[in-house]
């Protein structure tokens, strides 16, 4: 306990030796962390669809963000200055306290990320309950994974909320061991979390609902925000800033694969030849002129994203209305004379 005390003394007198350039930083890395998210956010809105993010990308990034915020929230060096917020101005605990809001910031948006990826995951309405696993694209996540992964998500909180609590509650000495084992637990989660996603964006040849922007403002960010808890922590919290050093590694791998995917996409719309990476498609458009609109293609939208989905949604369709072309009162039809 007397340690402790002695260190709380430490960090208050710290916290009192304001460093604006850092505070500043701090700040502006907080407004960086949100608007690049909301970007990501945005991107999953705006196409209606959470097609391209892997559900273990997503289910690694939120037990991640969960292990990290709890690993902030139960270091020594934290709960210190927590504790100097009774003894400083308001600025100074502000200052002080502005390493916790980073991260809580970027877990709540994180969440955010699993809960459109549950809203907009868009499932196969049309597929026969009985269909061969063979003909089940095995690229493509099924709704049975995506709870799963939510499921697993919320369980994983619940014990780190539930151990922490417990720990600060009954014995506290052991708090900086379980801070230690949840940054573990978060770097080496960090470290994977985007293995899934590159596997997925490989395979699918373009970036999805993945967001670009997003990417380009985290990548470099991650450097940033690591080099700033590391100012404030020291290399006594390397469990906390370490793991955006291994994430933002990872995720310039994923951003350098999507940016070559899409470059030549885009380059293909100026040129007479399109691109054969990824065929250009606005989800509000239908690329057939049908004589009327059916029950796929009267909302493409719901059934289809990429060229190869609007052209078996359109079959589909064909197939079903095989027999139902003729109209009652048509030439020939029933109910017709045949004269016009």
């Amino acid at each position: 306990m007397g340690s402790f005390l002695d260190m709380m003394e430490d960090r208050c007198a710290e916290l009192q030796r304001v460093g604006y350039t850092n505070f500043f930083v701090s700040i502006l890395i907080i407004i960086g962390i949100l608007f690049s998210y909301l970007l990501q956010h945005y991107r999953i809105i705006s196409r209606g669809t959470s097609e391209g993010i892997s559900p273990y990308f997503v289910l690694l990034g939120v037990t991640s963000a969960n292990s990290q915020f709890a690993n902030i929230i139960a270091l020594p060096q934290s709960r210190a200055d927590v504790e100097c917020c009774k003894q400083v101005s308001g600025l100074e605990c502000a200052a002080g306290l502005l390493g916790i809001a980073q991260i809580g910031v970027q877990w709540i948006c994180f969440a955010i990320i699993l809960v459109l990826f549950l809203v907009f995951f868009r499932r196969d309405e049309t597929a026969p309950e009985d269909e061969d696993d063979d003909v089940i694209d095995p690229n493509q996540p099924t709704w049975r994974t995506a709870i799963g992964v939510a499921a697993a998500c919320l369980v994983h909180g619940l014990l780190v909320v539930i151990i922490t609590a417990s720990l600060a509650l009954g014995a506290p000495d052991y708090l900086a061991m379980w801070a230690n084992i949840l940054g573990i637990m978060s770097a080496s989660l960090a470290a994977i979390q985007y293995v899934p996603q590159i596997w997925t964006t490989y395979h699918l040849k373009h970036a999805g609902s993945l967001s670009i922007p997003m990417m380009c403002v985290q990548t470099p960010g991650g450097f940033l925000f690591a080099a700033s808890l590391g100012a404030r922590l020291g290399w006594a919290g390397w469990s906390s800033w370490g793991v955006y050093v291994l994430t933002a590694v990872m995720q310039g791998i994923v951003l350098a694969m999507a940016i070559g995917y899409e470059w030549p996409s885009h380059r293909g719309h100026g040129h007479e030849e399109p691109a054969t990476t990824r065929p250009a498609f606005n989800r509000r458009t239908t690329p057939r002129v049908l004589p009327s609109p059916g029950p796929y293609s009267a909302h493409l939208q719901a059934y289809a994203e990429t060229q190869e989905e609007i052209e078996a949604a359109l079959d589909r369709e064909a197939v079903q209305g095989l027999g139902e072309n003729q109209p009652l009162l048509a030439p020939g039809g029933i109910g017709s004379s045949g004269v016009r």
